[in-house]
C-alpha cells in the first residue's frame, strides 16, 4: 500500500520549469498553477497578452492534481435557483463548464485520459429522490442531455444495489487530473506564458502597477493580477483570502486493478458517480482499471492508511469485501457556508476566485476562460464580484466545529429513510 496518489503513480513528468531569479514586467500576473490559473493564463496568451504565472511549488501540487477527476457541470444550486439569484447567464455558464473543458481538451489535443462517459448523482434513501428528480428536470428543461435512472437501472450502471434512483448527466465525464494539469502547463508554455515553479509570492503591493515580491528578492510588475491559489492560499500571500473558505479534506483510495469479470459488473460504462448524502462519496474507474473512491475525511491531515478506514468501509458497503486497497491520498477542498464560489476584487486590477466546493475540475477550468475574457473585453463574470474579502467566522476553530458538523451530518444521513 502507498500514501502516494494514483495520479502521481501513473502520470508523466511535467515540463521542467525554472525558478524565478530575475525581475519581470508583464500585462497579467497569475499566481497559482492549478486549473484556474493555467486556464486563465493560456487563454490570455492565445489572445496575445503577456502573462507570467508563478507557482509556489510545482503545477498540480495542490487540489488540481489531487482531486477525483470527475468533470461535473453545474454549481451546487439548481438552475431555477441560479436564475433567481444571479440570472440566466450564470445558469448558462454553470451548465456549460464540462463542455468548455472537453472542448479545450479536444482543441489542443491534451493528453489527460478524457472520457465523456457522463456522470451519475445517486440517492440511497427515498427521502433524497424528489430533490434529485427536480434537479434533473430543471436541467432537462434547459436542453441538457439528462435522464432519470430507477433502482434497477442504477444497479446496472453502478454494479451496486444500494441506490433507490438518480440521474444521468451525459454532459459530464472524467479525466486524469494531474495529466490535465501537466498538459495545460505545456500548452500555456507553447502559447507564450512565462511559468516559474518554486516561486512563492510573499508580498503584493500596488505602486501605480501591481508588484509581486518573492523571498529571493525577485519581483513581477503587472497591470493586473489573478490570485488563483484557492484553498492553498498562504497567509504570507493574502491572510484574508486564506480565511475566506474552510479547508475540508477529501480522502481518496484506490483498489488493486479490477479483474475483467469485476469490470463487467462494477461501473461497466465507466460512468463516475457521486452520492447525494450530506456526507456522500464519489467513485469511478481510474488508471490501471482500479476502483477509486473519495469522501469527506476529518479536518486533521491523515498520517497513514488507518485514517482512511471510514472511506474503505464505503467500498465494502457498495461492493462487499475482497477489493484490497493499494493507494491512499488526500487533498483540501475550499468550502463556503452556502456552497457558492466567491469572486473578489478588493482593488482595481486585482481579482481572486475561490470556494469551488468540490466542483473545481470543470468549474475552475471554465472560469479561467471567463476570467481571461473579462480581462480582455470586460465581459461580466458569472458570479457577483465582491469588493471586500470576507473571512469565515471563527476560522481558527474550523478543525473543531468542522469535525463536529461532519459527525452531525453523518448521523442525519444514517437516520434518513
Amino acid at each position: 500500500m502507498s500514501m502516494t496518489s494514483l495520479w502521481y503513480a501513473t502520470g508523466p513528468a511535467g515540463p521542467a520549469l525554472p525558478q524565478l531569479e530575475e525581475s519581470l514586467k508583464t500585462d497579467v500576473l497569475v499566481i497559482g498553477a492549478g486549473f484556474q490559473g493555467l486556464s486563465t493564463a493560456l487563454h490570455l496568451a492565445e489572445a496575445g497578452t503577456s502573462v507570467v504565472l508563478l507557482e509556489a511549488h510545482e503545477p498540480g501540487e495542490g487540489g488540481s492534481g489531487r482531486n477525483g477527476g470527475q468533470v461535473i457541470p453545474g454549481l451546487k444550486d439548481d438552475p431555477d435557483t441560479l436564475d433567481r439569484l444571479f440570472g440566466e447567464d450564470t445558469t448558462e455558464f454553470a451548465g456549460s463548464t464540462a463542455t468548455v473543458l472537453f472542448d479545450l481538451v479536444e482543441r489542443l489535443g491534451l493528453d489527460c485520459d478524457a472520457e465523456r462517459t457522463g456522470w451519475i448523482q445517486t440517492g440511497d434513501k427515498h427521502v433524497l429522490i424528489p430533490a434529485l428528480r427536480q434537479r434533473m428536470s430543471e436541467w432537462k428543461a434547459r436542453g441538457a442531455d439528462v435522464d432519470w435512472l430507477d433502482a434497477g437501472e442504477m444497479a446496472a450502471y453502478t454494479g451496486s444495489t444500494r441506490f433507490k434512483g438518480g440521474w444521468l448527466d451525459r454532459r459530464a465525464g472524467q479525466i486524469h487530473p494531474l495529466k490535465l494539469v501537466r498538459a495545460l502547463t505545456a500548452a500555456a508554455l507553447a502559447a507564450g506564458v512565462k511559468i516559474c515553479a518554486r516561486s512563492p509570492v510573499t508580498g503584493l503591493t500596488r505602486k501605480g502597477h501591481w508588484v509581486a515580491s518573492l523571498p529571493n528578492g525577485s519581483t513581477v510588475t503587472a497591470d493586473r493580477v489573478l490570485t488563483a491559489t484557492n484553498r492553498y492560499t498562504t497567509p504570507e500571500l493574502d491572510p484574508d483570502l486564506m480565511r475566506a473558505t474552510l479547508p475540508a479534506n477529501s480522502f481518496q483510495i484506490a483498489t488493486r486493478p479490477l479483474s475483467a469479470e469485476e469490470l463487467t459488473r462494477i461501473l461497466p460504462h465507466r460512468t463516475p458517480v457521486s452520492e447525494n448524502r450530506r456526507v456522500g462519496t464519489y467513485f469511478r474507474i481510474g488508471p490501471q482499471n482500479r476502483l477509486m473512491l473519495g469522501g469527506r475525511g476529518d479536518f486533521a491531515d491523515p498520517q497513514g492508511p488507518a485514517r482512511f478506514a471510514m472511506i474503505q468501509r464505503e467500498v465494502e458497503w457498495l461492493y462487499g469485501k475482497g477489493l484490497e486497497m493499494e493507494h491512499y491520498w488526500f487533498g483540501a477542498v475550499a468550502m463556503t457556508r452556502d456552497h457558492r464560489m466567491r469572486i473578489f476584487s478588493p482593488e482595481t486590477g486585482l481579482l481572486a476566485a475561490t470556494g469551488f466546493n468540490g466542483r473545481g475540475v470543470a468549474l475552475s477550468t471554465a472560469l479561467g476562460k471567463r476570467i481571461a475574457e473579462h480581462f480582455l473585453t470586460g465581459r461580466t463574470l458569472p458570479m457577483p464580484v465582491q469588493k471586500t474579502v470576507t473571512r469565515m467566522p471563527l476560522y481558527g476553530l474550523h478543525r473543531v466545529y468542522g469535525t463536529l458538523a461532519i459527525d452531525y451530518y453523518r448521523l442525519r444521513d444514517r437516520l434518513d429513510r
